[in-house]
């Protein structure tokens, strides 16, 4: 019978390290954040910014983030529920909706540091890549790093939608066109048309059209929100067109001043005075009494 070797002793226990948390829950790529992060010694304490791009099940998050020894900082923020206010009632976390959320963080960042005239980006979205050029007699336009997390970047990913619609905004973002939508492989090439379609909702009515056709009861389902706002697949368009121009007329919503209820309500009950105790006390003691009498 051989000898079997002990790998893990005693010895390899108590020298056991655990990973962080983030990574023992897998919501952190460290090896991929150390390099977006990590900022060159001589730039002097020159922030180094990131697209943050994030997906759940009901909404979008785009973030633009730098990062400090305390932590992160959040300097702009853009939500898929938060486009309602801009016009659109539904469909909030679709290829085209990413593409708002992503032109609605940019507005805001280069809003927020006063560069939004300068650089006003893509106002007409072609489909076609977009690089912003830096002015002649102004600002640097904004860079910064696109941030995907755990998200699988495979081409056609809506993650792409966020990054084309904060380059059409007019942020500085290092990229390639082979991950946007409409890239043919073969040919090498980026088809404006198909990312054109893609942006104001076209592969959405598409399948709109297919699915009433052939699956009615599917449909009435399916796409029950958009028949409620009575919205049809030829309304897409023009309804996209209206939520960027209104993103870029208004990007930072003002806040509502928070206003005294008329009516204050207690949700815990009022402390009693040792007075009122005593008197709930000597109650207690005779309702207790006159029930043994009895």
């Amino acid at each position: 019978m051989g000898y079997v070797k002990v790998v893990k002793t005693s010895s390899y226990f108590s020298r056991f390290q655990v990973k962080y948390r983030r990574r023992r829950s897998g919501k952190t790529d460290y090896r991929a954040r150390l390099r977006l992060v990590k900022q060159d010694k001589n730039k002097y304490n020159t922030p180094k910014y990131r697209l943050v791009v994030r997906f759940s099940n009901r909404d979008v998050t785009c973030q633009i983030v730098r990062s400090t020894i305390k932590g992160d900082i959040v300097e702009a923020a853009a939500y898929a529920h938060e486009l309602p206010g801009y016009g659109l009632k539904c469909g909030l976390t679709n290829y085209a909706s990413c593409y708002c959320v992503g032109l609605l963080v940019a507005r805001r960042i280069l809003a927020k540091f006063g560069l939004d005239k300068h650089y006003p980006g893509q106002e007409e979205p072609d489909g076609a890549d977009y690089n912003v050029e830096p002015v002649e007699d102004g600002p640097r336009p904004f860079y910064c790093l696109l941030d995907t997390g755990l998200k699988r970047t495979s081409t056609g990913s809506k993650v792409f939608a966020c990054l084309k619609g904060a380059l059409d905004g007019g942020l500085d973002i290092p990229h390639n066109e082979k991950r946007i939508v409409g890239y043919d492989r073969s040919a090498k090439k980026l088809d404006a048309e198909v990312m054109k379609k893609y942006i104001f909702g076209g592969h959405v009515a598409e399948y709109m059209e297919e699915m009433e056709e052939e699956e009615p009861e599917k449909y009435q389902k399916h796409f029950s929100k958009m028949m409620e706002e009575e919205i049809g697949g030829d309304d897409l368009e023009e309804m996209y067109t209206e939520v960027h121009k209104a993103i870029r007329e208004e990007p930072v919503k003002e806040k509502k001043p928070r206003v005294k209820p008329a009516t204050a309500e207690r949700w815990h009950a009022v402390k009693l005075t040792l007075e009122e105790r005593r008197e709930a006390l000597k109650t207690k003691l005779a309702t207790l009494m006159e029930d043994d009498d009895e």
